[in-house]
């Protein structure tokens, strides 16, 4: 049975029995601590916790999930992969454990031509918690007692790993036969290789304490008690399959035969190519799948994780004896085997094929340059006695050249050298934590989240108006203290004049920065008081918390207030955002539907948009995009918002542009109709027109795959277009020509001054000639070698080295040395060359180049033939070229 078609017989399975299906969320997670969706029951968690109320009693899904804290473990075994599919069946207050038991042993022992999987139901082992009786009962209705196993907290409880839900678990597992280890049940099976776990059905059932590990007090029962259960996708595939595991079915194996036939090896005949064979198959599947969903390399978070499996994969085929480029080969297959289940893949292909490949090139561009630091550094460690590099290079691989440090692991033990991975390891910490300070600051600004949580505990959600008014009558319900300022008498923060904090409303009109557009200014005002609005924040989902600086007054929870968004500032905020919404569909009309938007920002006056793209737009490209986007903005097309379900604005037609989380109801703001309909947030104009001028200031690229289009809108939009025109209207009168005459006035003084660079180089190569006749015929005998020092002013370097090799030449056969040096501009230039009979004379460049930098303060070095350097000191130069005549006497005495 193929890997689909069991997925959709899971969610039909479950849709039948009353569950709502929901589309797989992306695989970039919604909850800030994590990268990547983890686990199925992820987009659930604030429904299961009873932090938000539940749409839905019943639900279905089949997740996408990416696991990668253990990626060095890929392909070492057939147990490890890195992107899998979580099927799962959540109950929100509605049915509990019998009721779920009788759904998934339907299900698994169901025949197949009924819509079952088919599995023997005299080979499923169930396990449940030890006390747990009431899933023994419910189990006993299918399987004989002596295949149901109690096991204890190890095996057998759930819970987050903090004070919240928790409960027992039941596991059901299946039992692939003797050939795979002695019998006995999961309990005498550890390593889990005979009774393979397929399904966890979860029972939220009790309110647990604080506690570590698997220790913690139980403190009661949940007033409304959940399910989540989670099913291995890929582990009944390869039941269902016949296979021995993962790597072997249809959604993985056609990778890995086909870099077996790249590499000319055979499966499973060698140890190590086995392992490269499995981790380009997970690692290509994986990169398809994060692609897909909008993940692009990089060197930070995600982006990270995306660069390193994509490299490893190029890497291990490498290894495998393939120099070629393999994505083109590979990423392909992973495409077909795959869209059956995410048709995305097959759609949206040119998009993600471009990213890949482009990171592939520049990874094979990078494999270049850092293995010549690679190698320096080890050569380094050698000479130095210790065959180790230290954390530090290896860090430098990582953070300049973008070597992931399993790749600088493998090269290192190719070369017999250790790595200071735990130094490594460290620095990469420190980075991470400062990103995450940097992110948490601006969030939160110095203050713990707690303060936040607690203010949302006690009066609830914010309510915000920020789409329908620029002013509210407001409440502080909590002054955050950043500072040491002072407190009432009831130990409340009381700020005032010059001090700077953040307060929380119970409404409030500004706008909390999100979605790339930047947090609304303005002030707050209340009876002898008044405060200026700096930034405004979302510390935690509900909650808007406003930085503010007290310019009069005390401010204090409970103050009321009015609180009043910058007329101004919003408007020019809302003509960037539709401005930016306008560029992006520009960009769509002109390059086509891959030209996707990756990330915005726009504040009033400016915007900036990232897409995904190979290589620079052409200038006519660039003037197309500028004229669809201004003709949009003429034709004042409507500007509407609407809100609905996410599979109907998927149907819709809307964008919901990547590395965004979606709820339930998402809002679509449309602008012309279908030429411009995106999931978003934000705040807009009412009318294209209101837009104003939209002008490009720039395009650049800003990573593999990636571009960058920048631009001036509004008011700042037609100071940008009367700066350039002031700008031409200068050139023309400097020129004395028309406007329409400036480039050609132009490209003609450019080719006069070819020219005349042309007639300069000529003019000096022949004083050159001049000067190499002169400098030969000045040579000095020392010990019987000629020798020629001199100082012509105002050569190049480049040019004295051509002086210094056609004096040498004048000079014959006989031993011969020649050491110039040349001032210019404050700077000086050294040549040292010796011929091969002076070579064996022993006089080596090198040496006399060192004698000559010292009295002018520089440095150099080259081959024994020829060295060339610099020095910062021009009086220096007599003292120089003295030094270097002692020095050729010393060494010919």
């Amino acid at each position: 049975m193929q890997t689909a078609e069991i997925r959709r017989r899971f969610l039909e399975h479950f849709e039948k029995r009353g569950h709502t299906v929901v589309p797989s969320a992306s695989l970039v997670s919604p909850d800030p601590s994590l990268l990547f969706t983890v686990a199925g029951m992820v987009p659930f968690i604030p429904y299961l916790t009873g932090r938000e109320p539940a749409p839905y009693p019943r639900a279905t899904s089949v997740q996408k999930c990416v696991r990668t804290l253990d990626i060095e473990e890929v392909g070492k075994t057939t147990r490890h992969g890195t992107f899998f599919q979580m099927n799962g069946n959540f109950s929100f207050g509605d049915y509990f454990k019998a009721e779920a038991i009788g759904f998934a042993w339907e299900l698994v022992t169901g025949r197949v031509e009924d819509g079952g999987l088919g599995l023997d139901p005299e080979r499923i082992w169930p396990t449940v918690y030890l006390d747990d009786d009431e899933a023994f009962d419910a189990w006993r209705a299918h399987v004989p007692a002596e295949r149901i196993q109690r096991r204890g907290k190890d095996d057998n409880y759930w819970s987050t790993g903090a004070a919240g839900p928790a409960g027992p678990c039941s596991e059901i597992h299946y039992d692939r036969g003797p050939e795979y280890g002695p019998g006995g049940g999961p309990e005498a099976d550890p390593t889990g290789d005979r009774y393979l776990e397929i399904w966890n059905l979860v029972f939220m059932q009790y309110e647990r304490g604080p506690g570590e590990g698997k220790e913690f007090p139980i403190l009661g029962e949940l007033p409304k008690k959940n399910i989540d259960t989670g099913m291995g996708l890929e582990r009944v595939a390869f039941l269902l399959q016949g296979v021995d595991n993962m790597y072997e079915i249809d959604e993985v194996a056609p990778v890995l035969r086909r870099a077996a036939e790249l590499s000319g090896v055979t499966y499973g005949a060698d140890h190590d190519a086995d392992v490269r064979l499995r981790v380009v198959a997970d690692h290509v599947r994986s990169g398809l799948m994060l692609i897909a969903d909008g993940v692009t390399p990089g060197n930070e978070g995600r982006g990270y994780i995306l660069r390193r499996l994509l490299r490893r994969a190029v890497r291990s085929m490498k290894l495998l004896g393939v120099d070629a480029a393999t994505l083109p080969e590979l990423l392909p297959v992973s495409r077909d085997a795959m869209s059956a289940s995410y048709p995305e893949v097959a759609s949206d292909f040119a998009r993600i094929s471009g990213i890949a490949y482009a990171e592939e090139e520049a990874f094979r561009r990078t494999l270049v340059a850092g293995t010549a630091l690679f190698d320096t550094a080890v050569s380094q460690a050698r000479a130095a006695g210790t065959p180790a590099l230290s954390g530090t290079q290896a860090f430098s691989l990582h953070d300049t050249y973008g070597f992931p440090i399993d790749v600088t692991l493998e090269m290192a033990a190719e070369q017999g050298v250790t790595v200071d991975e735990e130094g490594f390891r460290a620095l990469m910490k420190e980075q991470r934590e400062r990103a995450r300070a940097d992110a948490r600051a601006k969030r939160t600004g110095s203050v713990d989240v707690l303060a936040y949580r607690r203010l949302l505990a006690e009066f609830g959600p914010t309510d915000w108006r920020a789409y329908d008014t620029l002013h509210t009558d407001s409440r502080v319900l909590g002054v955050v203290d950043e500072g040491d300022d002072a407190t009432s008498d009831d130990g409340d923060p009381v700020v005032g004049p010059g001090s700077v904090t953040r307060v929380v409303l119970d409404r409030t009109p500004f706008y909390a920065e999100s979605g790339g557009q930047v947090a609304d200014a303005g002030e707050l005002t209340w009876d002898g008081g008044r405060a200026e609005v700096l930034d405004v924040q979302r510390p935690v989902k509900g909650l808007v918390a406003h930085q503010v600086r007290v310019l009069e007054g005390e401010l204090r929870a409970g103050t009321e207030l009015t609180a009043q968004v910058d007329r101004e500032w919003r408007l020019s905020a809302c003509q960037a955002h539709s401005g930016t919404h306008v560029l992006h569909a520009a960009l769509r009309q002109v390059l086509g539907p891959q030209a996707l938007q990756s990330g915005s920002y726009n504040r009033p006056g400016y915007l900036r948009l990232d897409f995904a793209w190979q290589g620079a737009l052409s200038a006519q490209q660039r003037i197309d995009v500028e004229d669809v986007a201004n003709a949009a903005v003429r034709a004042d097309h409507g500007v509407r918002a609407l809100y609905m379900t996410l599979p109907e604005a998927r149907d819709f037609g809307a964008i919901a542009l990547f590395g965004e989380t979606y709820g339930e109801q998402v809002r679509v703001v449309e602008i012309g109709g279908e030429w411009s309909r995106e999931l978003c947030g934000g705040t807009h104009v009412r009318g294209s027109a209101q837009i104003g001028t939209l002008a490009l200031t720039g395009e650049s690229s800003v990573g593999s795959g990636s571009r960058r289009v920048e631009a001036s809108v509004g008011l700042e939009g037609f100071r940008y277009l009367a700066r350039e025109r002031d700008l031409v209207r200068q050139l023309a009168d400097l020129l004395k020509t028309p406007q329409d005459g400036i480039v050609d006035r132009v490209n003609g003084m450019l080719d006069r001054l070819r020219d005349a660079d042309r007639e300069l180089a000529a003019l000096r190569g022949q004083q050159t000639l001049a000067a190499a006749g002169d400098l030969a015929a000045s040579a000095t005998d020392l010990g019987g070698v000629a020798v020629v020092t001199g100082a012509p002013a105002g050569l190049s370097g480049g040019d004295l080295r051509g002086l210094a090799l056609d004096v040498r030449g004048r000079l014959g056969n006989k031993p011969a040395a020649v050491v110039l040096a040349s001032a210019a501009d404050g700077k000086v230039s050294l040549i040292a060359t010796v011929n091969p009979a002076a070579q064996q004379r022993g006089l080596s460049a090198n040496d006399l180049l060192k004698a000559a930098a010292g009295p002018v303060g520089g440095r150099g070095g080259g081959k024994p033939d020829v060295a060339q350097g610099g020095g910062t000191d021009p009086a220096g130069i007599p003292a120089a070229l003295a030094a270097v005549e002692q020095t050729i006497g010393a060494a010919t005495s």
